[in-house]
């Protein structure tokens, strides 16, 4: 009897742990993709800011990491290997390839195109400039953009790390925060957006894109075969979208989980008739950078040979997915004088070194904030934010009418003033601060354009 009721015992428990095992699997089977998300982030960011920029702090450099108290990220030592990062140090691992030239790929290495093109720094003249001696008014209004006149801790959230003026092409003034240097690349998140609009200039300018392009995809036999590249650009496909930064979003997922982004994101089904509702998509523009691909057969180089090399981006690196398709959406590092030189480029209308690089009023174009149906996210043009609204009214009325932007994550701006002549680089990590006043750029620029020139 004993014996019996011990064999019940035991196959209930069996039963039990049976149960509770499945429903542990079920349950990380479940949660996978959201921990993937988050591993995924960890380890490129671990990869990127240590081989990229050379920094030493991942966790610290870029925004937080819900999933940090369980990570375990692994940082190999010389040229043994790759990052990679885990939930406990055994689930939901996600490991990262780093190329010289082409940063950090998450998942997989990328297909191989052969040698990248080399830049020179020559093109850009802003990278031997010496380091200026400004003027006593505009060395006071870079000390307020780094908050010199704040207590230690609001500077701290302040975060600016680079401040960078051009005016007249010529270097003014530049400053930067204790460990970064002109010499250190930064991560100019959706600040590659305006750079991506610049590329589809460059491939329009070659003839192989016109903006009125549709049919952009094979397998858009639907309405989704009615998008243009205008309106990837300016964000109004219609193709269903969620940009809020959580686990498991469409933006996470597109990041953090699908080695070929522009066809995670042609999958989507359209939310709006394309050109009638404008939402804020990285997905549009990471579709439109493999529209480029496809109409160059150039892939991981493409930034590279069209962009860098005439401009001298020497220290830009445009990190692909892995199907060697850069992510235009956010992956663009570098130093703040190439980024400044991006600004001039822009606001030169495509002509540098004499040369005519973009369409004729290429920018003019991607600049205008044209109206649409229903918008979410008014002065959005194509790439770039114009500060004047598409009724006439002023985003930021301190500003200049002229004045456009390109703006990133966490506080980046190039912030773009025809009439002064004007480039201003604003580079930080600035997670608390929620509007662009606070950022103290605005006011920045605004200081700097009603400076009387010499």
């Amino acid at each position: 009897m004993r014996s019996r009721r011990r064999r019940i015992v035991l196959r209930v428990l069996g039963a039990l742990l049976a149960v509770i095992l499945v429903a542990l699997v079920g349950g990380y089977l479940y949660a996978k993709p959201l921990l993937l998300t988050g591993t995924g982030y960890a380890a490129h960011n671990a990869c990127a800011v240590t081989a990229v920029a050379g920094r030493t702090d991942p966790e610290s450099d870029l925004p937080a990491n819900p999933l940090v108290p369980y990570l375990r990220v692994t940082m190999p030592q010389g040229d043994s290997g790759d990052p990679s990062a885990s939930v406990f140090g055994v689930l939901a691992e996600q490991k990262t390839y780093y190329f010289l030239d082409a940063g950090c790929t998450l998942g997989s290495a990328f297909p191989s195109e052969g040698p990248l093109t080399q830049v020179p720094a020559g093109a850009n003249p802003f990278t031997a400039a010496p380091t200026p001696t400004p003027s006593t008014a505009v060395a006071a209004a870079v000390a307020k953009a780094f908050g010199d006149d704040l207590p230690a801790a609001e500077q701290k959230a302040l975060g600016t790390r680079a401040v960078l003026v051009i005016q007249g092409g010529k270097l003014i003034a530049e400053r930067y925060a204790p460990g970064f240097t002109a010499t250190t690349p930064q991560l100019g998140w959706s600040m590659s957006k305006s750079a991506a609009s610049l590329l589809a200039g460059r491939v329009a300018h070659s003839g192989k894109l016109a903006v009125t392009d549709a049919g952009l995809r094979p397998e858009w036999t639907d309405d989704r075969a009615k998008i243009t590249v205008d309106q990837l650009m300016r964000m109004t496909s219609g193709l269903t979208w969620n940009e809020d930064y959580d686990l498991g979003t469409p933006i996470t997922s597109m990041l953090y989980l699908e080695p070929d982004m522009a066809t995670f994101v042609a999958s989507q089904p359209l939310a709006h008739a394309p050109g009638t509702y404008q939402q804020y998509s990285s997905g549009s523009t990471n579709l439109l950078c493999s529209v480029l691909r496809q109409r160059t057969g150039v892939g991981v180089d493409l930034p590279r040979r069209e962009l860098f090399a005439p401009l001298g981006l020497s220290s830009a690196v445009w990190e692909p997915d892995a199907s060697g398709t850069p992510v235009c959406s956010s992956y663009l590092w570098a130093t703040p004088r190439d980024w400044a030189a991006i600004g001039q480029f822009a606001l030169q209308d495509g002509v540098w070194a004499g040369k005519r690089l973009l369409p004729e009023g290429w920018m003019a174009a991607t600049t205008r904030s044209d109206a649409v149906a229903t918008t979410e996210d008014p002065g959005y043009a194509a790439g770039w934010w114009a500060n004047t609204l598409a009724d006439g009214t002023l985003a930021q009325p301190s500003l200049p009418a002229d004045a456009y932007s390109a703006n990133g994550h966490d506080g980046q701006r190039v912030i773009v003033v025809p009439s002064a002549d004007l480039v201003v680089v604003r580079l930080g990590f600035s997670p608390t601060i929620k509007t662009p006043e606070k950022l103290r750029v605005v006011e920045l620029v605004a200081t700097l354009a009603g400076m009387p020139r010499s």
